[in-house]
């Protein structure tokens, strides 16, 4: 098979299969696509056997990691936690818009930090919807703050955006220098959001005073210190290069003991939270990308990548990636990235925070934001295409040109 007949063929079945996942028609998971869509590529001699297990064994360690996170925000949420901070935004806020936006960019931000971006997508979206309706307050501002940042304050830690665990590998740093590096550009990016927010949704944070009261939860003190011991031993492994897959199972481990001790849970049920086939999908996707990769789009991207630390090319690597990020998906974005190689710790953080603050643009730029979507909609909340973009116009720029400069003081500051 010619070159160009591969890659042609390798972006039609990648547009095909993110086409999927967007879609998502009947409800099917997005391995449906994709899986066959592997194979289809293999079978055509796009991909060679060989190449796609190692890339699915390059992406084994990753997508294992991932599980496991997700069944820890599962079990926090079982555990009362989201619960407990739709009930501590509730009381603090005392019906008054301004104040729970607020409170929402603080729990949200921290949530996506340590539990992962899908947590605040799937477990704190419904709860803060839930939170405006009782205080009978406008609930557009508070759920598009839990959308946005999923995606721009999962900067932060590896273990805040499956994008950052693809970048940790690449990137050579230590677990706590990672997070030291990205400290400031994730404050920046959250300020940014928030000035923008408070501009944007005017209007609907300007109606008076909702609801006072609200019902008081029980703390659960028990999963907030497994929480804080994980976040511990993820900086403690990191010393001693053991992989950080280990902390989260092992955080994950003992909620998931506590639940079966009590009856509380089944083995099927902590299996079916690690969203198999949702690791299925990325491990799929991953030979997809690898065929676009070797067929053309991998050495495009390679020709235009910087390969200094200065700061323009931070700023070009940052909007190099938001574009494509805004195309193929973050995730299929930093697959091809990260796999036409970076010069540097320095370029892998700016090219994730082109990945992660990029996809506030569109729909399509963050399996994140889809997510976020389905759950509005299966509320009867459906989000305008225009005014999501148009926010995304407010923010992202703005966001991306704020966090690279904050990465920039970073670097000349700490040194990678």
């Amino acid at each position: 098979m010619s070159q160009s007949a591969a890659e042609a063929i390798g972006i039609v079945v990648l547009l095909v299969v993110i086409g999927f996942a967007v879609v998502t028609p009947r409800r099917l998971p997005e391995a449906t696509a994709a899986v066959p869509a592997a194979i289809l590529l293999i079978l055509l001699g796009v991909v060679s056997l060989p190449d796609a297990a190692a890339e699915v064994s390059r992406l084994g360690p990753t997508v294992g990691f991932l599980a496991a996170i997700l069944l820890l925000a599962h079990l926090c949420d079982e555990e009362g936690v989201f619960a407990a901070a739709g009930a501590l935004m509730a009381r603090r806020c005392r019906g008054r818009p301004i104040t729970l936006l607020g409170l929402v960019f603080a729990v949200a931000s921290v949530i996506t930090a340590l539990l992962s971006l899908d947590a605040t997508v799937v477990l704190l979206t419904p709860v803060v919807f839930a939170t405006a309706a009782t205080l009978r307050l406008r609930p557009k501002p508070h759920v598009y703050a839990c959308t946005h940042l999923a995606n721009s304050a999962s900067l932060l830690l590896p273990v805040s955006n499956l994008t950052n665990l693809l970048a940790f590998g690449a990137s050579g740093l230590s677990f706590t220098r990672f997070g030291l590096l990205m400290l400031l550009p994730w404050l920046v990016v959250i300020a940014i959001e928030y000035g923008v927010f408070r501009r944007f949704f005017a209007t609907d944070l300007r109606t008076p005073p909702g609801r006072r009261t609200a019902e008081r939860v029980e703390t659960p003190v028990f999963a907030l210190v497994v929480v804080g011991l994980t976040l511990l031993a993820f900086g403690l492994t990191s010393l001693v290069h053991v992989a950080p897959v280990w902390a989260a199972t092992a955080g994950a481990g003992v909620l998931a003991v506590r639940r079966l001790a009590r009856h509380q849970t089944s083995p099927a049920r902590l299996l079916k939270e690690t969203n198999p086939l949702f690791c299925i999908f990325v491990l799929a996707l991953g030979v997809v990308v690898r065929a676009v990769e070797d067929h053309g789009l991998g050495a495009f991207i390679r020709r235009i990548l910087p390969d200094t630390s200065a700061l323009p090319a931070l700023l070009l690597t940052a909007v190099i990636a938001a574009v494509l990020a805004n195309l193929v998906n973050n995730l299929p974005a930093v697959l091809v990235i990260l796999g036409a190689g970076l010069g540097g710790p320095g370029l892998v953080l700016a090219a994730l925070i082109g990945v992660n603050v990029g996809p506030n643009l569109t729909y399509v730029g963050s399996l994140a934001t889809l997510l976020w979507r389905r759950t509005l909609r299966s509320r009867n909340a459906e989000p305008a295409l225009g005014e999501f973009v148009r926010l995304g116009l407010a923010t992202v720029p703005l966001a991306l040109v704020g966090a690279v400069l904050a990465l920039w003081a970073a670097l000349s500051t700490i040194g990678a």
